[in-house]
């Protein structure tokens, strides 16, 4: 079989120069004619050849018969056509090699090829093109050099994916992964030595670099035809000093799961490092790991897996991002204009915090998934301003998501849930926008919003959180807005503390306890809500409780669709308040306030009770189709009365025992 690879590149070197192949090559006639002719095992699969006739000499010709002259005598000439060459006929051996010789032992002489030898064999004719593009040996030639079990692609800088082959829409991704991947440098532990010692096993790979360490590939960016792409195959490479400062692309290249195949960590340092220069640096599908002897110095507060510096903005893609240090960040992206994209990535299980943006860096991070992690997933700090998108952030030990100290950003389509604490807490002036995102099964609350938290909070889903879904406190001033806040084991939203806010259209139901709670001189602007189906009250107001609540629907709550209580006073205005199990608007001990141009009907009790030392100002309400009346004042209630319209109640207002009301 050595003899017919021979063979082949003989016939593909002059085939390609314009040359006939005249004979074959006498030791591979001898071969084939020789004893062992009739075992070979393609011997029954060839097709019988006609000899080929000799032109006979001079001499012969004179004592030939006229048959024999007639078939063997000097061809006349043919008159010189100029400007044309006279098509020759191909001979038998080229003929044999193009036509006759079963495809099977061309592909099992192809196998023997690299890639260039095999692309000059496709370009003899047709069926060598066919053949030679046949994707099994293709696959082949690509795993032995990249070890990819499924084609990597690389349509353009900085996009590296793996594909299923059968699913693909070209015949050949292998060959067409190949082409893309070529001229690249391989750091590849005890193969350099062996690969540049058998140039003529590897002819043909002059594009190809091969070193022992990461440090070595970096520092060979001077080669010829290197253009910045390092494939780091599989191993575990520790204490390597990876400070990127160009534009170098780095990917891990292993079978299976090439990410874990792939393992490059620090035990002393930072494991990356990037630094102005690396603006379109690119590192993907490989482990990144920082796990320093001492776990718990204090000098490693500035040592990361990844440490992103001013003016630089990296891709990092598809890795596994793991710190064993429990002070610090696996993650690390600080300083102006350090704006990186940090997409596909899992960072999980360190024992600090996962993701640490600060001091006006940003950065985009696309679909990782970040879970639990010692401290928060993502920490967003000093005018850290990252967008943050499609992200899986779950299981954290502490907060799922924190911002604070002006920390900043926009969260969009995230899934938080299960953290130990909030799944988003805001702190200390920070003002994120938080949009689309699921947070839910937080083991303490959902969002929590405190000592001066901004923010916005918009079309998300808070479901199902131990306590309220929403925590607003200690002069935080948030905005929620079209929300829907719903099935927590407490309540929806709890506004206390001197907390303020805007609360607007959010849809809140479903809540074991009030959709709404204000208390200790909070004062929000509540309007546009639906608050329904509570297991307790719609809003509770209580403890000096303020805010203005106004153009809400409350209706089908278990108890009052508004408590009012403890020397609150709310202005509830143009509510449409309906269809609840016990009272509408309920004031009671101490409770006052302003009850104003809205729409109470339909409840099982009265439509507004007032008991024990309150006394609301109630005007131009409609209050009707209460079982038990419009207004209840009993047990030393009081109240301005101003004119109302009530219809169809049981009774207009039962005044009871102890009670002064004042009418106007």
């Amino acid at each position: 079989m050595q003899k017919v690879s021979t063979l082949f590149l003989h016939f593909i070197e002059k085939t390609q120069a314009g040359q006939h192949v005249q004979d074959v090559p006498a030791d591979m006639v001898a071969e084939e004619s020789g004893p062992g002719a009739q075992n070979s095992p393609y011997q029954l699969r060839r097709k019988s050849l006609p000899k080929r006739t000799v032109c006979p000499t001079k001499t012969n010709m004179e004592g030939a018969s006229t048959s024999t002259t007639e078939n063997f005598g000097h061809r006349p000439k043919r008159p010189r056509v100029s400007g044309k060459v006279p098509e020759l006929s191909a001979a038998p051996a080229e003929q044999y090699l193009q036509e006759k010789l079963p495809d099977e032992v061309v592909l099992k002489i192809f196998s023997y090829l690299l890639e260039q030898d095999l692309c000059r064999a496709a370009c003899v004719c047709k069926r060598f093109s066919e053949l030679a593009n046949d994707p099994i040996l293709w696959k082949r030639l690509y795993m032995e050099v990249f070890e990819y079990t499924r084609p990597m692609m690389h349509p353009e800088a900085g996009k590296f994916y793996q594909i299923n082959p059968e699913e693909y829409e070209q015949p050949n991704p292998w060959k067409e992964s190949f082409q893309q991947l070529y001229k690249g440098a391989h750091v590849k532990p005890g193969f350099a030595e062996h690969f540049y010692s058998n140039p003529a096993r590897y002819k043909g790979r002059d594009n190809m670099f091969y070193y022992d360490t990461i440090e070595d590939a970096l520092g060979g960016g001077q080669e010829p035809h290197f253009d910045g792409l390092i494939f780091v195959h599989s191993g575990i490479y520790t204490d390597e000093w990876i400070y990127i400062e160009s534009p170098i692309t780095m990917i891990g290249a292993a079978p299976g799961k090439v990410a874990e195949k792939v393992i490059i960590e620090n035990t002393r340092d930072s494991t990356f490092v990037f630094m102005e220069g690396s603006e379109d640096a690119y590192v993907g599908y490989m482990t990144i790991r920082f796990n320093p002897d001492d776990k718990s110095a204090q000098h490693h507060n500035a040592h990361h897996c990844l440490e992103i510096t001013v003016n630089c903005s990296p891709i990092i893609d598809h890795c596994i991002i793991r710190s064993t240090c429990t002070v610090g960040s696996a993650v690390c992206v600080s300083g102006q204009g350090a704006c990186p994209t940090i997409k596909h990535c899992n960072i999980s299980d360190c024992e600090n915090v996962g993701l640490y943006i600060t001091d006006h860096a940003q950065g985009i991070y696309e679909d990782n998934e970040i879970s639990n992690n010692a401290l928060a997933g993502i920490w967003v700090k000093n005018h850290g301003n990252p967008i943050i998108r499609r992200n899986h952030i779950h299981h954290g030990r502490d907060v799922g998501v924190f911002t604070f100290d002006h920390g900043m950003g926009y969260f969009d389509s995230c899934n938080i849930h299960r953290n130990r604490i909030a799944g988003f807490e805001v702190k200390a002036y920070a003002n994120p926008t938080v949009v689309r995102c699921e947070i839910h099964h937080g083991q303490t609350g959902g969002i929590y919003v405190h000592e001066k938290g901004r923010g916005q909070f918009i079309e998300n889903k808070i479901s199902a959180n131990n306590f309220a879904g929403v925590w607003i406190t200690s002069n935080s001033d948030p905005t929620i807005r079209g929300n829907a806040i719903f099935n927590g084991n407490q309540g929806g939203v709890y506004i206390f503390g001197d907390g303020r806010g805007l609360i607007e259209g959010n849809d809140i139901y479903g809540n074991a306890l009030a959709g709404i709670q204000i208390r200790t001189n909070s004062c929000p602007i509540v309007r546009h809500n639906k608050i329904h189906d509570g297991q307790h009250g719609g809003i509770y107001v209580h403890e000096k409780g303020q805010g203005v609540i106004e153009e809400n629907e409350v209706y089908s709550n278990t108890l009052a669709g508004v408590w009012v209580t403890t020397g609150s006073t709310p202005v509830l205005r143009r509510n449409r308040i309906h269809s609840g199990k016990q009272v509408g608007v309920y004031f009671y001990d101490n409770g006052h306030g302003v009850l104003e141009d809205n729409d109470i009907y339909n409840h099982m009790y009265s439509g507004v009770q007032i008991r024990t030392g309150s006394n609301p100002k109630i005007r131009r309400n409609k209050i009707w189709g209460g079982q038990n009346g419009g207004i209840l004042v009993y047990n030393s209630g009081r109240a301005f009365l101003f004119p109302s319209l009530f219809c169809a109640s049981t009774a207009v207002c039962i005044i009871s025992a102890a009670l002064i009301p004042l009418w106007k």
